[in-house]
């Protein structure tokens, strides 16, 4: 089963089809620039290594009145100065090559962020869809992953407590059709894959993004 490591190299595929596209935050890669560009636009932005799983060395970063605010493993620090920001964003990339997504304001619960799990199988010519399941954030975090403490709900359940109960299929719907619409071009670009997860946030107006697609899911 072929593995797919690099999260810039799949979203690129992703971003060719405008159907998906308008389902992915934006994104740029890790510099000063283009942080400074985005922290300008975006109420946060959320750094992440373009190689990594399971949340490690996720960051959140906010511009605010008089400073910078930097969210990382559930410790937050303020930061006076820009210098200051990026020498503790090196500290924690290691030289290693990060990607930077707009951040969106998560649907929560008991003020806990709240995503998404989609994970598609091939059984024999078919993709078939296994699961559809809510992750919620272990308090004081942002990342929802569960090797991080976070919570796994039913999909049906997590949708029901963060929206009304007539918009619940809708939004199934819509994850399963764009990770479907994802799969045939990722399988197009990637021959071999097997299995794929899909990474889906709500925000609280109720659209739907994809945050990342793992070709090894838990």
């Amino acid at each position: 089963m072929r593995l797919v490591a690099n999260k810039w190299s799949k979203f690129s595929v992703l971003l060719g089809h405008a159907g998906v596209a308008k389902h992915i935050p934006t994104m740029r890669r890790f510099s000063a620039s283009n942080l400074q560009a985005m922290l300008q636009q975006y109420v946060f932005v959320v750094a992440k290594p373009i190689i990594g799983t399971g949340g490690s060395s996720v960051v959140k970063i906010k511009k605010t009145g008089n400073g910078y605010l930097l969210h990382n493993s559930g410790t937050k620090r303020t930061f006076r100065t820009w210098n200051e920001l990026f020498s503790t964003l090196n500290q924690i990339r290691k030289n290693r090559p990060f990607m930077l997504q707009q951040g969106i304001d998560l649907a929560t619960i008991d003020s806990r962020p709240l995503d998404y799990r989609v994970k598609l199988k091939k059984t024999g010519r078919s993709w078939v869809i296994r699961a559809v399941v809510g992750r919620l954030a272990r308090p004081g975090l942002f990342v929802t992953n569960i090797c991080q403490g976070g919570t796994l709900l039913k999909g049906t359940h997590a949708l029901r407590r963060t929206f009304p109960p007539r918009l619940v299929k809708s939004k199934i719907d819509t994850m399963c059709g764009v990770a479907r619409a994802c799969t045939i071009l990722l399988e197009s670009r990637y021959p071999g894959i097997g299995m794929l997860g899909y990474d889906f946030g709500i925000d609280k107006r109720g659209n739907v993004w994809i945050f990342e697609v793992n070709t090894k899911p838990h």
